[in-house]
């Protein structure tokens, strides 16, 4: 069931991804990388859960599966600090932030990422239940194959900066979500129409879903 809630994505945290863009933040426009974190939003219209349909646009683009740590907020935060963030942090979620291939890291195309059903997100686990959130491995699955492995240790803003940062110009509410890093869309993370995709994270579980075309829904 969607809620409704906020999602924030942060686009260029996962240290991998950074590192095969260093050589595009030096060419103009930009001749540098970005000093902030660089953020994206994920609409109520994107949002599904565990079992329901990724719709694949009728295009045929290729959709690539984002394996990613969410952060759910607990309370009302609002200029909070990196050392106050635990205690506005109610727990975690598995996302799986959809998305289109993307030209653009400093303007992330609404196309790409805000289509009906990109954004799969799982229940909250409790953040006492989770020990090191910034440890933790993720996999992902396509037809029951493993096809990609990484870790929230890939972080390049760490979660509580991430708190502090979103917290310091936009008031996150309860209920409200973070989607910390997505590594690079490779082949590995291609989705087609017909494919099972399960995002599993250590300690939290599993998040599944299946890729069906657009008309079919």
């Amino acid at each position: 069931m969607k809620q409704n809630r906020n999602v924030f994505g942060v686009a260029l945290n996962h240290r991998t991804l950074r590192a095969t863009m260093e050589e595009h933040f030096h060419i103009k426009p930009h001749v540098k990388p970005p000093t902030t974190p660089v953020l994206f939003i994920k609409p109520d219209n994107t949002q599904i859960s565990h079992g329901d349909s990724i719709p694949a646009p009728h295009s045929n683009e290729t959709i690539f599966a984002g394996p990613a740590l969410g952060i759910v907020i607990k309370k009302t935060a609002h200029r909070v600090t990196a050392e106050q963030a635990n205690q506005y942090i109610d727990g975690y979620a598995i996302v799986n932030e959809v998305s289109l291939a993307e030209e653009s890291f400093y303007r992330p195309a609404i196309k790409a990422k805000c289509r009906d059903g990109f954004c799969p997100i799982s229940t909250t686990i409790n953040a006492e239940q989770v020990s090191k959130p910034e440890s933790l491995n993720i996999h992902t699955y396509i037809n029951g194959e493993l096809k990609h492995s990484t870790n929230t240790d890939q972080l390049y803003y760490s979660i509580n900066e991430l708190v502090e940062f979103i917290s310091s110009f936009i008031t996150l509410e309860k209920g409200d979500v973070i989607i910390t890093a997505t590594p690079p869309r490779d082949e590995t993370l291609a989705l087609n129409v017909g494919d099972s995709v399960v995002i599993e994270i250590e300690q939290l579980g599993r998040l599944e879903n299946s890729v069906v075309a657009e008309q079919e829904l």
